[in-house]
């Protein structure tokens, strides 16, 4: 009789501290044993001359949603988990989203209805936190929170979704109370807006001006607005998607003071620029997001910031919009760049594009890479030691990579349903050969093999990024100088 589910042999196995050469046990969907000559698996893999990582995590994502200006995702709960396994991530954790007038309660149950029947890998959910109503602060999302959404999403920007100052103060103020996790888009709206404004008014509607609304400035105002909130209440944060080299410079400068404040970037900072925005005709809407890719010298800021430990975790974003008037082009030829469709696709190139570009030219170490994509964000978001890493106990989520294999990219490589890729042509070194979710093989050879509602809901538990109860008030910040608010 097989001692073991499944056994993973020869590999080089990686986590965010270790690299090393075992065997991998698998029992009852966790791993059971690493070490050598193990004993039987009922099936036995071979991972010779093969990388053995952490299932990926992608932590920002939007798959199966609606945008405030009413376009829905291209991808659904079953599409979008199929591409994300085919490049690797075995955990998403997309958003809950909820608009002006919405119960919280009822988003979330809206969004289960949505991901049950159809997720292939497992998943979380973050909220979204556009209406903060009286019933909204005062019950539904402290419930929530201890029911296992211990993070959300505020917005310093769009008509529908922005929340002033004070409102944010409100949302931190409960965080810090609950031990829940604030993400925040960080962008100064009325900066954004004044500039579209004068640029719409000279006729410059072309995608190419997208980049130019959303200034650097406007990033790296709102990102030093928002760290500054923060350490009024002495309440962590995550700065999510960013692009500029101000904002960076934000976040480190607080991170070297001792606040806890966390980056979060993705890949269209490294591999894209505000070129690509400015192809000819309406091309240029295909790089659309907010904010913006900027230009080389900020690439090579995101590079450095992902070396010296100022961003924690490397995200898709992925917001997936069909090149047509249902996603980018609303209003089809007509469409000015305030009215396309925000973000980019990226959750099956997420991994590839880090791995081949970071660890393949040696701008990241392995394990570098594994904490920024998997570690950092189980234990950002109370998901560690069940997912994120290759340890005894923890779920059998593996990537199994062939580090040699190389893949020229094309949309029609990918499993998504958006139709285009930004990275249309880039040649990549490494990819996942083999995906296990749980201990079951997802993906194999290039076909899929599991079924639609195999991925199951992940109940998070608080941060460990979070200050523990009852810390004290740091003395560098305000509160301690001033006297600690009441929150």
């Amino acid at each position: 009789m097989a001692d073991y589910d499944l056994m993973i042999r020869n590999g080089t196995v990686a986590t965010a501290a270790d690299t090393f050469e075992c065997d991998v046990g698998i029992k009852d969907g966790v791993i059971a044993t690493l070490g050598r000559n193990l004993g039987p698996g009922t099936r036995e893999i071979d991972a010779r001359g093969k990388l053995v990582l952490p299932g990926g995590i992608d932590s920002h994502c939007h798959i199966e949603q609606r945008s405030s200006a009413g376009v829905v995702c291209a991808d659904d709960f079953y599409s979008g988990t199929v591409a994300a396994a085919f490049g690797g991530t075995t955990t998403v954790i997309p958003f809950a989203a909820q608009h002006r007038g919405q119960s919280l309660r009822q988003v979330v149950e809206d969004y289960h209805a949505a991901a049950r029947p159809k997720a292939v890998i497992d998943y979380a959910f973050h909220l979204i936190i556009s209406d903060p109503t009286e019933q909204v602060m005062g019950q539904e999302l402290p419930a929530l929170i201890r029911d296992g959404y211990t993070s959300f999403k505020v917005y310093m920007t769009y008509d529908l979704l922005q929340l002033d100052d004070r409102q944010m103060l409100d949302i931190l103020a409960l965080a810090r109370r609950e031990r829940a996790l604030v993400m925040v888009h960080a962008e100064n709206y009325d900066m954004i807006k004044w500039l579209t404004a004068r640029l719409l008014e000279r006729g410059l509607g072309a995608p190419r001006y997208h980049a130019i609304s959303h200034a650097r400035l406007a990033e790296g105002e709102a990102t030093n607005r928002a760290v500054n909130l923060a350490q009024l209440l002495d309440v962590p944060i995550l700065l999510v998607h960013v692009s500029a080299a101000e904002a960076i410079e934000v976040i480190r400068n607080a991170q070297t003071k001792g606040l806890k404040i966390y980056g979060e970037t993705c890949p269209q900072y490294l591999f894209l620029t505000a070129e690509d925005i400015a192809k000819p005709g309406l091309e240029g809407a295909k790089f659309c997001c907010s904010p913006p890719p900027r230009d080389q010298e900020a690439q090579e800021a995101v590079w450095s910031g992902l070396k010296n430990g100022t961003f924690q975790v490397f995200s898709s974003d992925h917001a997936p919009y069909r090149f047509d008037a249902s996603g980018k082009l609303p209003h089809g030829e007509r469409t000015t760049f305030k009215d396309i469709a925000n973000g980019v696709p990226g959750i099956e190139l997420r991994l590839p594009l880090l791995f081949s570009e970071g660890v393949g030219r040696g701008r990241l170490d392995l394990n570098a890479f594994v904490a920024l994509t998997a570690t950092n964000h189980a234990k950002l978001y109370g998901l560690h030691p069940r997912k994120g890493t290759i340890a005894v106990g923890s779920d059998a989520d593996i990537a199994i990579w062939d580090p040699e294999c190389e893949t020229t990219i094309t949309a029609g490589l990918l499993h998504d349903n958006v139709g285009y890729t930004p990275y249309e042509g880039r040649k990549l070194r490494g990819w996942p050969v083999m995906v296990l979710s749980r201990g079951r093989v997802v993906v194999e050879g290039g076909t899929l093999a599991a079924q639609r509602g195999s991925g199951a809901f992940l109940p998070c538990a608080l941060s460990t990024y979070a200050r523990p109860a009852g810390t004290p008030v740091p003395e560098f910040s305000y509160a301690a100088q001033h006297g600690r608010p009441l929150v």
